[in-house]
């Protein structure tokens, strides 16, 4: 079993949930080499998660931010943990929900994702700032 592993730095995102896919294919070729086995996508901060949704439709990513805006509202009353502003508790409270981690299948040296599907860096937050993600691709 071969192992391969990354640690990459994303731009700065805007609030909201963007297609990483390319990125991530980009940042690791070795997937090439791998004909069965993962790739796992881990997101090193606690106000940004990610998420594997559709990758077509530009709507569905707005939709997604309007939804997790009305679960999670800002300037909730028993929020305490306010010390980086009104975004800093909804953000958290979103990334639990979504999770630090995606795993992928690798077959025959691709990411095995449906047809519709991309890899989804969701920001939480007004201002996040880049974002680290390691990337652990394994397998034959």
């Amino acid at each position: 079993m071969n192992f391969y592993q990354k640690e990459i730095i994303l731009k700065p995102f805007v609030r909201g949930f963007h297609l990483i896919t390319r990125e991530i294919i980009k940042e690791i070729p070795e997937i090439s080499k791998i004909s069965i086995g993962q790739l796992q996508v881990f997101i090193k901060h606690t106000s940004a998660s990610l998420t594997i949704n559709e990758n077509a439709d530009a709507t569905v990513r707005e939709d997604f931010e309007s939804h997790f805006n009305e679960i999670v509202p800002e300037n909730s009353s028993y929020f305490k943990h306010t010390y980086e502003g009104a975004d800093d508790m909804p953000a958290h409270l979103k990334s639990s929900i979504l999770g630090s981690s995606i795993q992928i299948p690798i077959s025959n040296g691709k990411l095995n994702l449906g047809t519709w599907q991309g890899i989804y860096l969701c920001e939480h937050r007004d201002y996040g700032g880049s974002r680290k993600l390691v990337l652990t691709a394994f397998g034959n």
